[in-house]
Order: C-alpha cells, then sequence, then structure tokens
C-alpha cells in the first residue's frame, strides 16, 4: 500500500506504536518528523529510514511550548499533509490513593498535548485546503476501569472532541480519523499488571493502523474481538458496567 502524504509529523515517535507508525510511513516514501522527548532513540530511528524521517525532540507534555514549535515547523517546511497524535501516558492509580501531580501527568499528555499537536496544523491545513488529523485514542474511552481514571477520562476526551471537530473541518476538505487500539506491546502495556487478551505485536497494530490512516477512516477500532467485548459491555445496563469493571483489573 502507498501512502499518499509528503510531509507528516508523528509524537511519540521514540519507542512503540509511534516509532512503529513513523517507520511504516516512512518506508512509503514520506518524509516523517518524528516528535518525542529522548533524542538517542530518534536518531536510531533516522537510521532505519535514512532520508526519511526527521528526528524532532518534543515533550508534549509543555503543551504551549510544543504548539508554537509545531506551528512554525508546518510554516518552515511547507506544511504537514499528516500529524499523528500519538504521544501518549498511562498510570495505574486507586482513587483512594489519588495523586493530582500522577493524574495531571497523565492529562499534561494525553489532553493538552494531544490538543495542542493538532491545534498547531490546523489554521496552515484550511490555508491550503487540505490535510489529515489523527488522533490516537484507545478502546478504554468506551469503558470506565478501576485504577485508571484518569487515562480512561483522557481517551474520551480525544475521541469526543475529534468527533466534533471533525463536523468542522471536513467541509473544508480536511480529514479527521481517531484510533482505538485495543492491547498492544509496547513500553505503556509492559508495565500493566492485569490480563491482557488478544495482545498485538507493535509492527502488526502499526500496519492496521497504517491502512487505516491512508484509507481515511473516520472510526477505526482493532482488534475485533476486544473491540466487540467493549461495544457489548457499553452497551449494558449501569450497573452491569459497573461489576464488570470491577472485575475487570
Amino acid at each position: 500500500m502507498t501512502a499518499p502524504y509528503g510531509r507528516a509529523l508523528v509524537t511519540g515517535a521514540s519507542s512503540g506504536l509511534g516509532r512503529a507508525l513513523a517507520l511504516w510511513f516512512a518506508r512509503r516514501g514520506v518524509v516523517v518528523h518524528a516528535a518525542a522527548r529522548r533524542e538517542a532513540q530518534l536518531t536510531s530511528l533516522r537510521a532505519e529510514a535514512p532520508g526519511h524521517i526527521e528526528p524532532l525532540v518534543l515533550d508534549v507534555a509543555d503543551a504551549d511550548a510544543a504548539h508554537a514549535r509545531i506551528e512554525a515547523l508546518d510554516r518552515e517546511t511547507g506544511g504537514f499533509d499528516l500529524v499523528v497524535a500519538n504521544a501518549g501516558v498511562g498510570d495505574e492509580l486507586p482513587a483512594k490513593a489519588l495523586s493530582w501531580e500522577r493524574v495531571r501527568k497523565v492529562l499534561d499528555v494525553n489532553v493538552m498535548g494531544a490538543t495542542a499537536t493538532l491545534c498547531a496544523v490546523v489554521p496552515g491545513m484550511l490555508a491550503r485546503g487540505r490535510g489529515h488529523l489523527v488522533g490516537v485514542s484507545s478502546l478504554a474511552a468506551f469503558v470506565s476501569l478501576p485504577k485508571v481514571g484518569a487515562y480512561n477520562a483522557s481517551k474520551s476526551y480525544l475521541t469526543a472532541w475529534l468527533e466534533s471537530v471533525r463536523l468542522d473541518l471536513e467541509p473544508e476538505g480536511l480529514a479527521v480519523t481517531v484510533i482505538h487500539p485495543g492491547f498492544v506491546k509496547s513500553e505503556l502495556t509492559a508495565k500493566n499488571r492485569f490480563p491482557m487478551p488478544f495482545l498485538l505485536e507493535t509492527d502488526d497494530a502499526a500496519d492496521r493502523m497504517g491502512r487505516a490512516i491512508v484509507r481515511k477512516d473516520r472510526f477505526f477500532t482493532f482488534p475485533a474481538p476486544t473491540a466487540q467485548a467493549v461495544w457489548l459491555a457499553s452497551a449494558l445496563p449501569r450497573p452491569l458496567q459497573r461489576l464488570l469493571g470491577k472485575r475487570a483489573l
């Protein structure tokens, strides 16, 4: 499959899905600005696709700085055709031990960072009359689980925000895709201490995501068994949802 983009930006590209997705597009001829905090990992990523990976040291948790840098880069490079807000963090934190510092860390990256990343390129895309915004949410956006309230909420936000943004931007010629992965092998899921059914290899997940992006799917959930289980759970009466949620982790 070819990728109809000249220049792309992928955040969270130093490892996991972001790294695999940056390589997926780079190997199809796209110039990918791979953004993350860890410079050494970005340098090694560039070596895997010479001429098609441009490392960008960036911390999306500093949303204002990230917005300014991406906005400037959009102008300097002639504009991004595709921007993937992939950077994300999770934290298992029971509410009885609630910590604002740890909750804020999740929100700074998953909510403010993702929003700043995408907001930064919308004016340029509108001026050019083309562009594709992608947000990497999660199947966790549709179910409430114990101990991961901030993560659940952050992904619910990203889904709802992009669904609304699409209504405004599609008539202007821009595409918006929201991706909801299940469990994928990564540094993030390696910390999980609960069962992860239908766990996918990173490259497999990136290939599925890349193809969905190229197709310009508005809404992409995977893998099918996990997505179907989530849809079923979300359709249950609230008391049953709570019972399942208590047993989930």
